[in-house]
């Protein structure tokens, strides 16, 4: 090649790359600028949502029966222990009744004598040799003397404890040798066939809690399970210390806990079946962006309950319509996109 063509042909080389170098930046500079970004798009889906009240409790008879004593005595014997079934009527401890037993038999005795005296004295006044006085201060004083009698008896029948419910015995707080008094708690029973939940609600959920709400129930004892079951008792007044109030919930799905068992309650305060449901990340500023071929729209939403992942949606916004996923913050009312559909 003449060396005048290579001359000429080194001059255009660096104009043609320059060129060249040119169209490519410009090319990417209109795809970043030009084009519209690729988005996400989803569809609002109906679906069920709630809201939640939580709270802890555990399992409690109903009607649970503390047993105590009538009279001071010692104990003599325990019949039995926590965990026992009893009936109603069933001995369940046995007081020392020594010194009582004594005093029936004086008592005995003593109307035994009235008793003879009396009839003695009834016999004389038919036949006219005591006096209407005399037959009365008899007949009295018989009387008292059964009646001493009766109690004696009675207050030996208060040193056998027994059972006023069938259960199961819950707790057991005493011990031969101990001195039970009419104010000392010995044993509680419980019937496990009427039981509750007792749980413990703070006050800043108490305006969303309402008897005849659903409970949906949890516990370790039953990992996986879920217990169904129904508020029927909210109490009006709550403990000032803890600054919670009692609820009292009902199982409904015929299932039997342990007595003392515990568990995780939350209360469905809030349930709606065909709620219209959007992501959470959709929203911005009160609206979500509505797909309308290459664009999207802003167009604002009432919004319902949110929670972790989706918001409910009840009005501007029909089941089916695609939305994007997660809108630009700087979009303003329209933005052009190139949907995916997620």
């Amino acid at each position: 090649m003449p060396a005048a063509a290579k001359r000429r042909r080194k001059r255009w080389l660096p104009p043609l790359i320059g060129l060249l170098l040119a169209l490519v930046l410009g090319a990417i500079g209109w795809t970043l600028h030009v084009l519209p970004p690729r988005v996400v798009i989803v569809a609002a889906r109906t679906g069920s949502v709630s809201d939640l009240v939580y709270a802890t409790g555990f399992v409690e008879p109903r009607h649970p029966v503390t047993v105590s004593a009538r009279i001071t005595a010692p104990v003599r014997a325990v019949l039995v222990d926590e965990g026992d079934t009893v009936r109603a009527g069933q001995p369940l401890i046995l007081l020392d009744d020594r010194e009582q037993r004594m005093l029936l038999a004086q008592a005995a005795a003593l109307r035994l004598q009235s008793n003879l005296a009396e009839r003695r004295t009834l016999t004389l006044f038919d036949q006219g040799w005591v006096t209407r006085s005399a037959r009365e201060q008899a007949v009295a004083t018989a009387d008292a003397a059964r009646s001493a009698e009766a109690a004696a008896r009675a207050r030996l029948d208060q040193l056998v404890i027994r059972a006023g419910i069938g259960g199961i015995v819950l707790k057991r707080d005493v011990q031969p040798g101990d001195m039970a008094t009419p104010n000392n708690a010995m044993l509680e029973i419980g019937d496990p066939r009427d039981v509750w939940i007792t749980a413990t609600i703070d006050e800043r959920d108490v305006p969303q809690v309402h008897p005849g709400q659903a409970v949906l129930l949890k516990t370790d004892a039953f990992p996986g399970r879920v217990f169904h079951g129904r508020l029927t008792v909210l109490t009006p007044g709550g403990d000032p210390t803890q600054r919670a109030f009692r609820a009292r919930i009902v199982l409904t799905d015929g299932v039997r806990l342990p007595i003392g068992l515990t568990l995780e309650a939350n209360l469905v305060v809030y349930q709606r079946n065909n709620a219209l449901l959007v992501p959470r990340s959709a929203l911005r500023d009160g609206a979500v962006w509505r797909v309308d071929g290459r664009r999207a729209l802003r167009q604002p939403v009432t919004m319902g309950l949110i929670d972790e992942d989706r918001v409910e949606v009840r009005n501007g916004l029909r089941p089916g319509e695609w939305i994007v996923r997660q809108p630009d913050p700087g979009w303003r009312d329209v933005a052009r996109i190139q949907p995916i559909r997620g």
